[in-house]
């Protein structure tokens, strides 16, 4: 089976494509970076990388990118400016016109990454067939692309699988995430570090397992539509930290409620993970 993964040397795509090459796949990976930064990745030379930025358009994206079997969407830029425009104005449709051109060009397989903030304001545990309320730009834009894929997949045969993605941490990941400026704090060798309350509950995962379970939610057509990708078991903030903590066997003191709750996110919730377990029992 041949393979295109956009985004391929983003946080999330280098973890996938890491897993796609244990399972001996043909590689293609794409992403805005030129070659000479791509080759700092491990799998480089595993697989054929194209260097291209879909917001510039074209009309044979399908055999540009070498007829792929399956194509595993992850590219999206500005993630870390969750209200920007940039999400709706320019994100939203360049997906759409690169995911229809693909399509059109005999794309049969199709697996895109979407987000738990598509769900808004809900609180406890989220199934994927309740009705969202996105809040956020980068929300909206996300949970539009899925509606307009649905409408092509009207009018055009493809399986295709939404896989709504909660929380993560590892190597490389954004500098404005918790733990990220936990490390930064410990590098600095600062003695306080700044946070909110910590008691919000969210679901976490290893960059390694997300990127494990997205892999094996593409790569099988018996489950499809929309599909958390997450653990299931909330954990609070503070706990998060704390095991962080633990287990780099470092100390700092924890300044809990210095910055306020965040007013775009529910307290508590967490993803309903039947659909996914028996996408794990199928591969197993």
């Amino acid at each position: 089976m041949r393979i295109l993964i956009t985004g391929a040397t983003g946080f999330i795509g280098n973890c996938v494509v890491e897993e796609l090459l244990k399972r001996n796949f043909e590689i293609v990976a794409t992403s805005i970076e030129s070659i000479e930064e791509a080759r700092k990745f491990n799998w480089f030379e595993k697989v054929e990388y194209i260097p291209w930025n879909i917001n510039i358009q074209r009309e044979d994206f399908f055999k540009f990118f070498k007829e792929p079997d399956l194509l595993i969407h992850l590219a999206w830029e500005g993630v870390s400016e969750m209200n920007s425009l940039v999400h709706i104005e320019k994100n939203l449709f360049s997906s759409y016109f690169f995911i229809k051109n693909m399509v059109l060009g005999g794309l049969k397989n199709l697996s895109v990454a979407g987000t738990c903030v598509e769900y808004g304001m809900k609180e406890g545990c989220l199934r994927e067939d309740m009705k969202t309320d996105p809040v956020l730009s980068y929300a909206l834009s996300k949970d539009c692309l899925r509606k307009f894929i649905g409408e092509l997949k009207k009018k055009h045969e493809f399986h295709f699988k939404w896989i709504r993605l909660f929380y993560m941490y590892g190597k490389g990941q954004n500098p404005k995430s918790i733990l990220s400026q936990l490390d930064t704090a410990l590098e600095k060798d600062e003695v306080v570090f700044n946070m909110s309350g910590g008691e919000q509950l969210r679901d976490y995962l290893p960059v390694e397992r997300v990127a494990e379970y997205i892999v094996k939610i593409s790569i099988q057509n018996e489950i499809e539509g929309m599909i958390n990708c997450c653990s299931g078991k909330p954990i609070s903030i503070k706990e998060l930290v704390e095991n962080h903590l633990k287990q780099g066997c470092k100390e700092i003191k924890l300044n809990l409620g210095y910055y306020p709750y965040s007013d775009y996110e529910p307290m508590e919730f967490w993803g309903d993970v039947v659909k996914l377990n028996k996408i794990l029992s199928i591969s197993s």
